[in-house]
């Protein structure tokens, strides 16, 4: 299968049909927001029938569309039949509301929304080189590894990059740079895929076994805020989810991951300020199994200023975890603050020697104009970038895709491309 029609059934989907399925719903809606009741001969039963829409905070997952009928007398059979059709439209709805599941498509949308900062510093640059250069020769190379440099790439990605370009370039007989930024993106792909594997997805345990997910970070990342995220999109996968607050020595982290929990309707476990994490750790596991729940996910202190006690309070954790559940943790996740630049590089080399890191959670891809960072954690410390961050809503926590993600960074350009192809094939 060529690379534009990977791209396109993967990340396109069918939005044309998405579309139509969405005014059906619209139109459902609206047949059924006022229902019909029957008029009566008898005397009026209700002097009001008033139908109140409660809604509760839209990112939680316990959102639901509550309908009340107040009735004062006995109710003609028309009007019971009537109430009994708003139950039923009631009970409908929340089964819409829990079943809906993002389509590829609007999941595609929320990368080129998050990534639009990158795209209009990068991809810009990007146009006004090949407006300047009309074939592809050295010197056009030697800039766009300027530019892809400037978007904090990575030099080993880059030099790689170009290397890939390069070939392609010779094996394909490219002249001009008509087309290039599709070739751009696949070698793009390429380079993030190579040697994973089924690594993207959540390391979970079997039903009837506890997963146990350790968060690492330093302070100001974004980790709570993520956990609390991570913890609404698992509840909204039908798991049942603890929280650990193992921060115990920020000011305030404590309140703020119980504040998470409280949102997305999580247990926390917790302990006074200061107290010793690892102990939390045991606690929070106990608790975990009395309750039957399927992840533990479990935060950490994020203190840089003394690279051994942090080596040494993670190693302590870890060690707790581990002896409570043999080769748990199951994942332990990196949150790295995108905004950051080649500093999160440091941040990832150093919680990659204190602990085994095997993933990377990316937030704030959506603030800034660097997003060429998740290319260069990936290549140069061999991690996975599991999740990133694309906005501030409840859902825009979402799973790293390599072909959504180069989408992301050129749409404008590849949405030509991909018309053009479509128009050719």
């Amino acid at each position: 299968m060529s690379f534009f029609k990977r791209l396109k059934d993967k990340l396109m989907g069918n939005p044309a049909e998405e579309e139509k399925l969405d005014a059906t719903d619209n139109e459902q809606e609206s047949d059924h927001s006022e229902p019909d009741f029957k008029e009566s001969n008898e005397p009026a039963a209700i002097e009001t029938v008033d139908l109140k829409v409660s809604e509760q905070d839209v990112e939680s997952p316990e959102m639901a569309i509550v309908k009340e009928v107040d009735v004062e007398a006995e109710p003609s059979p028309e009007i019971e039949e009537a109430q009994l059709d708003v139950q039923e439209l009631a009970v409908v709805e929340d089964e819409l509301l829990e079943e809906k599941k993002p389509s590829a498509w609007s999941i595609t949308q929320k990368f080129k929304a998050g990534l639009e900062k990158t795209r209009n510093s990068f991809t810009s640059k990007v146009n006004d080189l090949v407006a300047r250069y009309r074939k592809v020769d050295e010197d056009f190379f030697e800039e766009l590894e300027d530019l892809l440099l400037q978007a904090d790439v990575g030099f080993e990605t880059v030099m790689e990059l170009m290397d890939k370009l390069r070939y392609e370039v010779q094996r394909k007989n490219i002249k001009d740079t008509n087309g290039i930024q599709a070739v751009i993106s696949e070698k793009l792909v390429e380079i993030y895929e190579q040697g994973e594997e089924d690594l993207i997805e959540l390391t979970m345990q079997p039903d009837g076994e506890l997963t146990v997910i350790l968060f690492v970070g330093v302070n100001g990342v974004g980790k709570t805020t993520t956990i609390g995220k991570l913890a609404h999109r698992l509840k909204s996968q039908g798991k049942t989810v603890v929280l650990a607050a193992g921060d115990t020595f920020r000011a305030g982290a404590i309140d703020q991951l119980q504040v998470w929990g409280d949102r997305v309707g999580c247990e926390v476990i917790k302990q006074s300020e200061g107290s010793d994490p690892a102990a939390v750790m045991y606690d929070a596991i106990r608790a975990a199994k009395n309750r039957k729940a399927d992840v533990l996910i479990c935060d950490t202190a994020g203190r840089l200023q003394n690279k051994v006690n942090l080596m040494n309070e993670l190693e302590k954790v870890h060690r707790v975890i581990s002896r409570e559940i043999p080769n748990a943790p199951h994942e332990v996740l990196l949150a790295l603050d995108a905004t950051t630049g080649q500093n999160a590089l440091v941040q990832a080399q150093t919680f990659k020697e204190a602990t085994n890191v095997t993933g990377i959670v990316l937030t704030k891809l959506d603030g800034t104009a660097k997003g060429g960072i998740v290319l260069a954690i990936r290549n140069k410390l061999h991690i996975p970038v599991k999740f990133v961050g694309l906005g501030e809503k409840m859902d825009d926590l979402q799973p790293f895709d390599a072909e959504r993600y180069v989408y992301g960074l050129f749409a404008d350009g590849l949405d030509k491309e991909l018309q053009n192809n479509d128009e050719n094939s």
